[in-house]
């Protein structure tokens, strides 16, 4: 992915709390149209790096750049002005509207057009909320209450929520948490696939390695708020530092096995 344009640069980002390193000298690039997960144990910074490219934390030093436009310390609105799309660990949709309407919140907010919100969701862009629900599998799921929607589906209504906002860069925090593993592989090969297709780049994070190890073209490894290890899922994987600290030798052989074995 050398040769692709970068999407996002990140330079030597820090942020600390009360003398403990959350995040320390965290750099990388994602390319555009690349699946690039960030994994690490616990406490490694994962979701302190998330916010502060989503503009809810501020980061102590170093430099963001979406597109070439720095937004280092930029308001999370602002940032999402700019194309950049968030999924989170546990769903935010609004359970008494439809699946339908759920999108078309987000495509009013997209058209900016908040100010009349409630009073003409169900009539803004149905058309396009549809084609929406149709690209993450939802279509006929349209006009059921949110509420009603088991958990697997509610996530690919987020996706297609921040699918609305026409994003260059989505960022997922633990996509497939809480979901059968079944689930899980479906729901990242439908990102991976829309990504590639409309050129989105995505950061993830997560805890379940076949997820990793199948999807990312590369991976970042955090362990106490330092990069430890980047390159491929196979380069990932052999890496003695990352084996010691983080995955283990037995969680290692199992994703490889399984992988040799076409599951």
């Amino acid at each position: 992915m050398s040769a692709s344009p970068k999407l996002l640069s990140v330079e030597a980002l820090s942020k600390s709390y009360g003398g403990v390193h959350a995040v320390r000298g965290v750099s990388f690039q994602l390319a555009a149209g690349e699946i690039l997960a960030l994994i690490g144990p616990n406490g490694a910074g994962k979701s302190t790096c998330f916010d502060m490219l989503n503009g809810q934390n501020t980061p102590d030093s170093g430099r963001i750049m979406l597109l070439g436009e720095e937004t280092t310390g930029h308001k999370p609105r602002a940032i999402w002005r700019l194309g950049v799309g968030r999924t989170f660990q546990i769903t935010a949709t609004f359970p008494t509207m439809t699946v339908r309407e759920n999108v078309q919140v987000a495509l009013i907010s997209h058209a900016k057009n908040l100010f009349n919100l409630w009073g003409s969701t169900s009539r803004f862009a149905p058309a396009e909320a549809d084609r929406l629900l149709g690209l993450v599998g939802m279509g006929a799921y349209a006009e059921r209450p949110c509420g009603e929607l088991a958990y697997g589906d509610l996530k690919r209504l987020e996706l297609a929520v921040a699918l609305a906002n026409q994003p260059k860069l989505l960022l997922m925090d633990e996509p497939t948490a809480g979901m059968a593993p079944r689930e899980r592989v479906e729901l990242m090969r439908l990102t991976a696939r829309i990504a590639r297709e409309r050129s989105i780049g995505v950061l993830f994070t997560e805890h379940d390695m076949d997820v990793v190890f199948e999807h990312a073209d590369r991976v970042l490894v955090l362990n106490r708020g330092s990069l430890i290890a980047e390159g491929t899922p196979e380069q990932v994987r052999a890496n003695a530092d990352v084996r010691a600290i983080y995955l283990g030798e037995g969680l290692l052989y199992d994703a490889r096995h399984r992988e040799g074995a076409g599951a």
